[in-house]
């Protein structure tokens, strides 16, 4: 599964290089809840609008959304981000009559507040290898 799928045109480009190597693909869009201009990923407006077009690729299989909240000290403050993240999945699922069972959301300092907001998926690579140097 890729994370992070953050354009159209990446869903693109992987849609058809699937074609070329006959894979499948099952990808997250990258949500960018913050609109943080140092992360990269969707608006809320954007996937709302090119959510048909993805859709319509026919070698991937979008199977959830995936956000990086801002950092913070306090793993409550990234709540209002995972449930933004809970509320669109829904939103989207409703409108375009599909399903996207996968919320990958939530890291080592803040992955409990992710679960209990829907997290399917969470990145703990620190709390498991410890620091980067």
């Amino acid at each position: 599964m890729f994370h992070g799928i953050d354009s159209l045109a990446l869903a693109t480009d992987i849609n058809r290089i699937a074609a070329e190597t006959g894979a499948r693909p099952r990808i997250l869009l990258e949500i960018n809840l913050a609109g943080e201009a140092s992360k990269f990923g969707f608006s809320p407006e954007t996937v709302r609008r090119e959510m048909e077009a993805i859709l319509g690729l026919d070698r991937v299989q979008v199977e959830g959304f995936m956000t990086i909240p801002p950092i913070a000290e306090d793993p409550e403050s990234s709540r209002r981000y995972f449930a933004g993240l809970r509320e669109l999945s829904e939103s989207i699922q409703g409108e375009f009559k599909v399903a996207l069972p996968q919320l990958s959301m939530g890291m080592s300092s803040d992955f409990e507040v992710a679960a209990e907001e829907g997290a399917t998926l969470v990145r703990v690579g620190t709390a498991l290898f410890g620091e980067r140097e």
